[in-house]
């Protein structure tokens, strides 16, 4: 899977998918779910690298003392909103407001996905920000954001 990077703008961001072939009802459902449950995380501020406190513990966490002091003191850093998913032949797209959540969020959607294109639906490339010459952003519908 091939992941690039256009124009980049967290508060307005487009991320394509380029599938093998057009995905079934079911390979849909899956990358949907996906997307909403990464949505739902980012929303509730689960993209905060500021608090990354296991990670940064390393690999022997047995015992370790979490501060939950630390963590209260961190600033919210939640997404803000994310539109429906939408297919065009092979593609497919989803609009984003990253808000505040940390880019560590774009990671783990490209971990995720790579995961998804091996064991259930080919994806050829993901692309963030820009847009397609024959599937341009002017042709979202104005009410389709939640």
């Amino acid at each position: 899977m091939d992941v690039q990077f256009r124009e980049f703008n967290p508060f307005d961001l487009w991320i394509w998918l380029e599938f093998e072939n057009y995905p079934s009802p079911m390979e849909q459902q899956y990358i949907e779910e996906l997307f909403t449950s990464w949505f739902y995380l980012g929303k509730l501020g689960g993209f905060n690298a500021e608090n990354l406190q296991i990670q940064d513990q390393g690999i022997d966490i047995s015992y370790m003392d979490y501060d939950q002091e630390i963590a209260d003191q961190v600033l919210m850093s939640p997404m803000h909103n994310m539109g429906d998913f939408q297919y065009l032949e092979n593609w497919g797209r989803c609009w984003f407001d990253l808000g505040t959540s940390d880019l560590i969020a774009l990671d783990i959607l490209i971990n995720s996905l790579t995961q998804l294109s091996r064991e259930y639906v080919i994806i050829k490339q993901i692309v963030f920000g820009g847009e397609n010459e024959d599937w341009k952003v002017d042709d979202r519908e104005e009410d389709q954001f939640a």
